[in-house]
């Protein structure tokens, strides 16, 4: 008889047994979190404390784990979410009760459309006041957790202390599973100050089982690549998530597919390679061309609205979709429908293929120099060149985070992400103030390389505060922000719609300014020495803000 890890039992030794018996006096629920959390691999938590969590903050200090508190609960939430996506760990945010809470939702939200493994542990009103009673508690909800249960993967209450390893461990996997996603615990305020005289959490596991894909269902789109005559690849953030890029460059390679990532799989794919269609999705070039394979293979994408050229493209050929969540499969096109991790799916579908043709570079390079030529015709010399300096300063393996602004939707298109998991952005649910509290949680992750954050004057504004977390953890984050006096993009959109914009211009600081009066060194840039500026923020230690002032617009859409 075999046994997986999870019929593993682990052994104490005579101490950890004598610990146990003679656990630590001065303990309480609090300790109970962060030493489940520290037993189970985390290392590093954010958040922002309240009153009824301040004993999950006060265990802190008897933990090994590093804490990175924000100025305002939804930044700690974007924080965590890119943490996750960097480290493909867990983010433990730890939050207060009631607004505390619910000022996390937004950033919850994109955690669960990127698939990012956040791990919320919000505080509650006392366990006398659960159940929906009106008690007049401070801070109190009718029913918390269900302003959370339509956004996070799984919600876990806890009424006892003794509950509350368990309940961790749970959440945990359910945020590991793939597809990855941000989870939600509530602990009473009583249970996390209550002291306990149980012993010190050890030996957690929270180990998700591995989503393998069916083999008959391999067998037939093993088949129908191997018998292709047009093959084409659409990569998505499931290919970054699952570590997969490698695979998805073999099995291209083998059948020689072109491949086209989403905005989500940025660096899924080499961008130079001669199969590589980038990521020109907004674009009828590449549309048609996709249309016109005879096999489409999907690997962790659902074909949502920006991957889709918002729902105009309509395959002709048949069409294979690899996907971790099984709500994805099917839901905006008819597939061979294969539910499993992309990672798993390609190494499989890469032993069972094999096909000779070696002809689709020519037609690739087709498709880009009419992407190309489209572009050329618009007079949008300043935002290409922009896109070119941001490469140019950035260092390849740097991540960056893009908040929703038009510099960042043209990235979406044209930036070159030279490696998986390093180019990031808010468009899973498209809310602003993404870009450079998440680049915080980056570069908690990992100090030795500069973060690069990009934001819009508006965005900006959500997020200022954040300018002293930087400061006070002296973080590598180099902040851009293209100021056009307003919220860019809807001035676009409105002025196409309406013939004017209403409510779009914006009274702003003075950022240079803003920024030195945090200590936050700042510059005000102009296009031609926008790379310069960046590569000396990028050289510097600590927190930097390059202020661009610059009026940009968008290439032309095709798909009105």
């Amino acid at each position: 008889m075999t046994h997986d890890h999870h019929d593993e039992r682990p052994q104490l030794t005579p101490e950890q047994i004598a610990a146990a018996l003679n656990p630590p006096a001065g303990r309480n629920g609090g300790d109970l979190v962060v030493e489940t959390l520290q037993g189970l691999g985390a290392t590093t938590v954010f958040g922002l404390p309240g009153q009824h969590a301040l004993g999950m903050f006060d265990a802190l200090r008897r933990s090994s784990l590093s804490y990175v508190g924000l100025r305002v609960e939804n930044n700690a939430g974007f924080a965590a979410d890119a943490y996750g996506r960097i480290t493909g760990e867990v983010a433990p945010l730890l939050l207060s009760t009631g607004p505390g809470a619910l000022t996390s939702l937004a950033a919850l939200q994109e955690a669960a459309a990127a698939s990012a493994p956040v791990l919320a542990i919000s505080s509650q009103i006392p366990t006398a006041g659960l159940g929906g009673g009106r008690h007049g508690y401070l801070h109190e909800l009718r029913d918390q957790k269900a302003s959370f249960r339509d956004i996070v993967k799984s919600v876990h209450t806890v009424r006892t202390a003794s509950q509350i390893p368990s309940a961790i461990a749970a959440a945990w996997e359910s945020a590991l599973t793939a597809p990855h996603g941000p989870v939600w615990i509530e602990i009473p305020q009583d249970v996390l100050l209550a002291e306990t005289t149980l012993p010190a959490v050890t030996a957690m596991d929270a180990t998700p089982r591995p989503l393998h894909p069916r083999p008959e269902l391999t067998a037939v789109a093993a088949h129908l690549l191997s018998n292709a005559e047009r093959p084409a690849i659409i990569a998505g953030g499931g290919v970054v998530r699952s570590d997969a890029s490698g695979k998805l460059l073999a099995l291209a390679e083998k059948i020689d597919a072109p491949v086209v990532t989403t905005f989500g799989g940025k660096g899924a794919f080499p961008w130079e390679h001669p199969l590589s269609l980038q990521s020109w999705l907004e674009d009828r070039h590449t549309t048609d061309f996709l249309e016109a394979a005879d096999v489409l293979l999907v690997v962790g994408s659902g074909l949502g609205e920006l991957s889709s050229n918002y729902h105009t493209f309509s395959p002709r050929g048949r069409v294979i979709q690899i996907e971790a969540d099984a709500g994805k499969l099917e839901s905006n096109h008819p597939a061979l429908g294969i539910h499993a991790d992309a990672r798993e799916a390609l190494a499989d579908l890469l032993e069972a293929v094999d096909r000779e043709d070696k002809s689709a570079a020519d037609r690739v390079r087709t498709v880009l120099e009419a992407v190309r030529t489209r572009i050329a015709g618009q007079d949008l010399t300043l935002e290409q060149q922009l896109i070119a300096s941001v490469r140019e300063a950035l260092p390849d393996t740097s991540p960056s985070f893009w908040d929703m602004t038009i510099l960042a939707y043209w990235a979406w298109s044209a930036f070159d992400a030279r490696h998986p998991n390093t180019m990031h952005s808010a468009q899973g649910a498209g809310g602003l103030g993404y870009g450079f509290p998440a680049a915080l949680g980056a570069a908690a992750a990992d100090r030795t390389k500069p973060v690069l954050a990009v934001s819009g004057d508006g965005g900006a504004m959500y997020s200022i505060a954040e300018l002293a977390t930087a400061r006070q953890y002296d973080l590598p984050v180099t902040w851009l922000i293209v100021d056009d006096g307003g919220y860019g993009i809807l001035r676009e959109y409105m002025t196409g719609a309406f013939g004017e914009a209403t409510a779009t211009e914006l009274s702003r600081p003075d950022f240079v300014a803003l920024a030195e009066s945090f200590g936050v060194p700042a510059v005000r840039t102009t296009p031609e020495t926008l790379a310069d500026d960046l590569a000396k923020s990028f050289a510097e230690p600590g927190p930097s803000v390059v202020v661009l002032p610059a009026l940009l617009r968008m290439f032309e859409a095709t798909h009105l």
